[in-house]
């Protein structure tokens, strides 16, 4: 038995959401709808302009992760945070969840812990304004080995590619999961990403991970092909690839099995997660041994849910709406 069932590595972030509408945006010069990543004047100015904020321990896998946990998995989240209020708030939240954050907030760092402002409209878009600060800074003496030694299965923040040594702490963290038999896998995070690191990126998914996920536009975008093209040149190189399409069938490939898993069309409430729990939702069908196509169902659930209120986490019990649905 290892110790944790997943771990997960990514920008540890909180998350400071606050509703707002279409003219606040405007005067504020917020694009809508998209991930903008701001400096730290920036970032001071923006979460001093927002009214009723929350905050919540955040970044795309650390959701995930954090979901997994909640589903009842032994769960570990790598990330790195500064000594600094936000930072001690970060672990102590994951924490508080049951997710280990093994990492000691860094003592008399140069950058502050990472947060990123969300501003969410009536119309349930969420407009993500993220000052990086301390964690991407991450690199291969945050990663632990008697902690990616010691995980059934690992994944990765495409997020984190951005810098080289992230690159070498995500090698460093693949290599170690493989050598204690466990599988590795990463989520491509963006479009924009996948841009600047494409090469790295297809070696990656092609040499070290067992699993990835992405949507339709980081596929198309990593193989600069059609979406099928990409899709079937990804499951060659690839033992399990997953697809999401913006409300569309989810498609989800492994070997030659294939299986397109429906969406229930909601309208969002806040659409901040939906991306992070379908992966959580996924990769708990997976770690506990369902089919490809309950676990795809287990992704659209769980994503559901998250899209129905505001905030990047579940309120309500994931695994009752599995047994619910009959998945359990």
């Amino acid at each position: 038995m290892k110790k944790y069932q997943i771990v997960g590595i990514g920008n540890a972030i909180v998350d400071v959401i606050a509703q707002c509408d279409d003219e606040f945006l405007a005067a504020m010069g917020i694009e809508k709808g998209i991930m903008q990543l701001i400096e730290r004047e920036r970032a001071e100015k923006l979460y001093a302009a927002m009214a009723e904020r929350t905050e919540a321990p955040g970044g795309s896998v650390g959701n995930t992760i954090a979901g997994l946990g909640n589903l009842g998995l032994t769960a570990a989240f790598i990330g790195r945070v500064a000594d600094d209020t936000l930072g001690h708030f970060y672990k102590a939240a994951l924490n508080a969840e049951g997710t280990d954050f093994p990492n000691p907030p860094v003592k008399a760092a140069d950058l502050p812990s990472s947060r990123s402002m969300i501003f969410v409209t009536p119309d349930g878009e969420r407009s993500m304004n993220t000052y990086l600060g301390i964690s991407a800074e991450l690199s291969t003496e945050d990663v632990a080995l008697e902690v990616v030694e010691n995980t059934e299965m690992l994944f990765l923040e495409g997020y984190l590619f951005d810098k080289d040594h992230g690159k070498a702490g995500f090698l460093k963290a693949a290599q170690g999961c493989h050598r204690g038999g466990g599988r590795a896998g990463i989520s491509l995070s963006d479009p924009f990403c996948v841009d600047r690191h494409r090469d790295s990126f297809r070696r990656l998914v092609r040499d070290e991970m067992d699993f990835a996920l992405g949507n339709e536009h980081e596929w198309a975008s990593l193989y600069q092909t059609d979406l099928e093209s990409a899709l079937q040149q990804a499951a060659s190189e690839c033992g399990l690839v997953v697809c999401t399409r913006s409300g569309a069938d989810v498609v989800v490939i492994r070997g030659e099995e294939r299986v397109e898993v429906p969406v229930n069309r909601v309208v969002p409430v806040d659409a901040t997660g939906a991306g992070d729990q379908f992966a959580a939702g996924f990769l708990y069908g997976i770690a506990t041994g369902q089919n490809l196509e309950v676990a795809g169902k287990m992704g659209c659930i769980a994503a559901a849910e998250v899209i129905s209120h505001y905030g990047a986490r579940p309120e309500t019990d994931i695994l009752a709406q599995f047994k619910q649905a009959g998945l359990l």
